[in-house]
């Protein structure tokens, strides 16, 4: 169970803050989870001075301040992803401040994120996802249940879905006759992408061996109760089939979705096409994948390499 959140700012500024979360998520419209990660950074920002916060002591606070502060953080040991989240917390809240004419402080421009390791998109081979598709039915727990399993891996592979995307799905999400499928991404953002006919089938046979009544309106995949399904099932069904496949144990569910967008360009997709599908805001994020091809071309040369001098 999650903390309560609190900050250590007076009766003002707790209600100027609630007043940006709102922001936040109606006008900005972020997910609960991302606003309640920035919520718990902002809450770790006001803990750090001994009084509580004001308007009139946020526009004094000045680079050293914010400079003590991340490195007060980083004292912590935590990761640099998360600590440069936090700090983008920090440039968005008074960012928001500032166009609201609530206190202005320039001091926060100053502030720059750590720099981060490149980290390449883990990818399997195409021989390793489909022993993935294979195997997904096998390792339910009931019947009905591997026919699910294999259709959401099947899609999260076949339409380069994230689990949260799959999972979001409605039955009346998905139609026969359509060779498109509409995905409500990050953001609210939708996007339309090409769905094969060997998804259709799959979710077909799921749909024909549920249990449950499947609604107009209701979720697609349930759970063993019949509620919507949670992510982490399908997460620690990955957990299983890894160790029963002697693959990597950071290989994810996400997995399918890179292993989907690196398959396409080695086929030859053009970057911005794949981009579309993936629904990236920026074409730098898809860009990765083109990392991912050139390190297994590599890998691919040095076996080659290796053959030859034997």
């Amino acid at each position: 169970m999650k903390t309560e959140i609190i900050y250590n700012a007076d009766t003002e500024l707790k209600k100027i803050i609630h007043q940006w979360q709102s922001h936040l998520e109606h006008e900005r419209r972020y997910s609960l989870h991302t606003l309640d990660a920035y919520s718990r950074d902002l809450s770790e920002f006001t803990s750090f001075f001994d009084t509580p916060l004001t308007l009139g002591k946020l526009k004094k606070i000045n680079v050293r301040d914010f400079r003590a502060y991340i490195s007060h953080r980083a004292a912590k040991h935590i990761a640099k992803s998360s600590l440069s989240r936090e700090i983008s917390t920090l440039k968005n809240f008074f960012k928001w401040l500032d166009k609201n004419n609530y206190c202005q402080n320039a001091a926060i421009d100053v502030i720059s994120s750590p720099r981060q390791g490149k980290v390449l998109p883990k990818a399997l081979d195409i021989n390793e996802t489909f022993k993935v598709l294979s195997q997904s039915a096998a390792c339910a727990f009931k019947s009905w249940e591997g026919y699910r399993d294999k259709a959401i891996f099947t899609l999260l592979y076949g339409c380069g879905l994230r689990i949260s995307e799959a999972l979001a799905l409605n039955f009346d999400d998905i139609k026969e006759d359509s060779e498109f499928l509409r995905v409500s991404g990050k953001g609210n953002k939708t996007r339309f992408v090409p769905i094969l006919p060997e998804v259709i089938s799959q979710i077909k046979s799921y749909i024909a061996e549920c249990p449950y009544s499947l609604r107009n309106g209701e979720a697609l995949f349930l759970g063993a109760r019949g509620e919507r399904l949670n992510p982490r099932i399908i997460q620690r069904q990955m957990q299983k089939i890894r160790m029963q496949l002697n693959l990597p144990d950071n290989l994810t569910p996400h997995a399918l979705r890179h292993s989907f967008a690196t398959h396409l360009l080695a086929q030859g997709t053009d970057l911005r096409a794949i981009q579309e599908l993936l629904g990236h805001a920026s074409l730098t994020t898809t860009q990765r994948y083109t990392d991912v091809q050139i390190e297994t071309l590599q890998k691919e040369y040095n076996k080659a390499h290796l053959l030859e001098e034997k």
